[in-house]
């Protein structure tokens, strides 16, 4: 049983011919060379896709989220500096917040902290993101896209037991 399925797979293979499987290999080959390239440098994958479009996006989008990394990161060590002069019990370091308590300056430290290490985290995602991008877009390359594929939705009557019945069709066209 198993000679006989091994022999038909074997059979099988034969029959493509060599200029499908060269289209296959070449086209794997596009989809793994544009999702290395996205992962070595962020956008160039969808250059090489011929998106140019998407590049200022991406950029764009990781310019914002370091703007907010730096930010929010500024805002910690700001109240952790604070957090330190209020605690020293020296007499010649003046907390920035005198309004705040320990306590407060504490809270303020932990939000400031914990928004950097999430905009760190989601600065990881819209890495994969990019990545995932052109390694999608690079298996979109080469769909079909012609008109012969169509969606059509219409009114419809049917006559059914001798009562007309109102509906929507749907028809596809491949």
């Amino acid at each position: 049983m198993v000679r006989v399925l091994l022999l038909s797979l074997i059979l099988n293979n034969s029959l493509f011919s060599q200029e499908n499987i060269d289209t296959i290999y070449s086209i794997n080959k596009n989809i793994k060379k544009a999702t290395r390239l996205s992962a070595f440098v962020p956008g160039l994958g969808q250059v090489y896709n011929k998106q140019y479009w998407k590049i200022p996006i991406i950029f764009g989008g990781y310019s914002v989220i370091g703007h907010y990394i730096k930010f929010n990161n500024d805002m910690y060590q700001e109240f952790r500096t604070a957090l330190v002069y209020e605690t020293d019990e020296d007499a010649l370091t003046l907390n920035p917040y005198p309004n705040f308590s320990q306590s407060s300056l504490e809270r303020n430290m932990d939000f400031w902290r914990r928004n950097r290490d999430l905009l760190i985290i989601f600065s990881g995602v819209y890495y994969l993101l990019n990545i995932a991008d052109a390694h999608i877009f690079a298996h979109l390359k080469d769909f079909d896209t012609n008109d012969n594929i169509s969606l059509r939705i219409k009114p419809s009557l049917k006559n059914i037991n001798n009562t007309n019945v109102v509906g929507i069709s749907l028809n596809i066209n491949f």
